[in-house]
């Protein structure tokens, strides 16, 4: 009998002595993405990358013993229930950081949410809005789109193009779009002759670009993230419109390609270098985490990784950086983001600093095209337009 109350005793007293190692509660991360929904293409990819990131920390441990809880809302790209979704998870959830939208428009809607909850949100959404002016606790990983404007501008250029037809959607990704593109087409001597906004759920854009083609545009511009912009491209070839097609860097998505079909062949875009990283000599800095997060991404879900799967991967990985860097004091991560410098991620390598929220440079873009069905590196030089 005194043999099994000192039992008793000693497992009482051990367990008092793990308890609080079992109690530990884990880093909460939330996320708002369009799983589902017309921007599904961006949320999908970003949804798994994440369950893969978090899988993969925490098998070996956590963050420094951390382990990961990820909270993932699926917002179906709409912004009131991004709105809801924050709110929840900042109130309810306390979570430490939220890593998403997936959209500009969700982006836009929540970032003051974030700013008066204190919590660090770190978008996988491109408008340069949601950077500039600066939010403290705001930060993205895609690049600027004022980057991508001027990078299709100068291919232009190459291309001896002048007079373009611009088409976007309207969600806040094709309204900022608009803007970068009007604010910057006259300091690169680009004239617009046709500048039409569609319904970002349009099954049919004949009429659009029709327009295009009246107007005798030389070359077509598309701002848009959703399935229209392949419809864009198909409705454009249907009616004989042969000029040049661009896309803004919300086109690195394969699957947008397959639903254009033939009609995707040649359409030149702005892109990070993921999506051709097979083809990236040994020497940049970027190529050995490219190559890693596409073998993972594509042996795990049997699918091509997509660019926004990597700004999902760049935002966790940000995050996981300095929170093994500054701990978990919210404050101090935040800071550790602000001054975090040479980060190579899949975007590009990340310079942040108290003016810059998104730190990357012009140079994190390649111009890509479609040729033969996939994506490539668009040769230099172009090939200059007849006049």
């Amino acid at each position: 009998m005194k043999v099994a109350k000192w039992a008793v005793l000693f497992l009482a007293m051990t367990l008092m002595a793990v308890s609080p190692v079992l109690a530990k509660e884990a880093i909460k991360i939330g996320a708002i993405l369009a799983v589902t929904g017309p921007a599904a293409f961006l949320g999908a990819p970003e949804a798994k990358t994440l369950e893969m990131l978090v899988a993969e920390i925490n098998k070996k441990g956590g963050i420094k013993g951390d382990k990961i809880e990820l909270i993932i809302k699926d917002s179906g790209a709409s912004p009131e229930k991004a709105i809801s979704f924050a709110k929840q998870l900042i109130e309810e959830d306390k979570v430490f950081a939220i890593i998403g939208p997936s959209t500009s428009g969700e982006t836009m809607k929540i970032k003051s949410t974030a700013e008066e909850g204190k919590t660090i949100l770190l978008s996988c959404a491109a408008a340069e809005v949601i950077v500039n002016p600066v939010a403290k606790y705001v930060f993205k990983t895609p690049q600027k789109d004022s980057y991508a404007v001027i990078k299709i501008f100068e291919e232009m250029k190459k291309m001896g193009i002048s007079k373009i037809g611009v088409l976007s959607s309207n969600t806040g990704f094709g309204k900022a779009g608009k803007e970068q593109i009007e604010k910057l087409a006259p300091e690169h001597g680009i004239t617009i002759l046709v500048n039409e906004v569609y319904d970002k759920a349009a099954s049919d854009l004949t009429a659009e670009v029709t327009k295009l083609k009246a107007a005798n545009v030389e070359a077509l511009l598309n701002w848009s993230i959703e399935p229209a912009q392949s419809i864009v491209i198909k409705n454009a070839r249907q009616i004989g419109l042969t000029v040049p097609i661009f896309q803004s860097h919300g086109f690195g998505n394969i699957e947008y390609v397959k639903a254009a079909g033939a009609a995707a062949e040649g359409v030149i875009f702005p892109a990070g270098r993921l999506l051709v990283a097979d083809t990236l000599p040994k020497s940049n800095p970027q190529k050995a985490v490219l190559i890693k997060y596409k073998k993972d991404y594509e042996t795990k879900y049997k699918e091509d990784a997509s660019t926004f799967g990597g700004h999902a991967y760049d935002a966790f990985m940000i995050l996981a950086k300095a929170i093994e860097t500054a701990g978990t004091d919210r404050e101090k991560v935040r800071d550790a983001i602000e001054n975090l410098k040479g980060f190579i991620g899949t975007g590009g390598v990340f310079n942040f600093s108290a003016q810059d929220h998104n730190g990357l440079d012009i140079n994190s873009f390649e111009m890509l095209t479609v040729k033969n069905g996939k994506f490539a590196l668009l040769p230099e030089p172009a090939t200059p337009k007849k006049k």
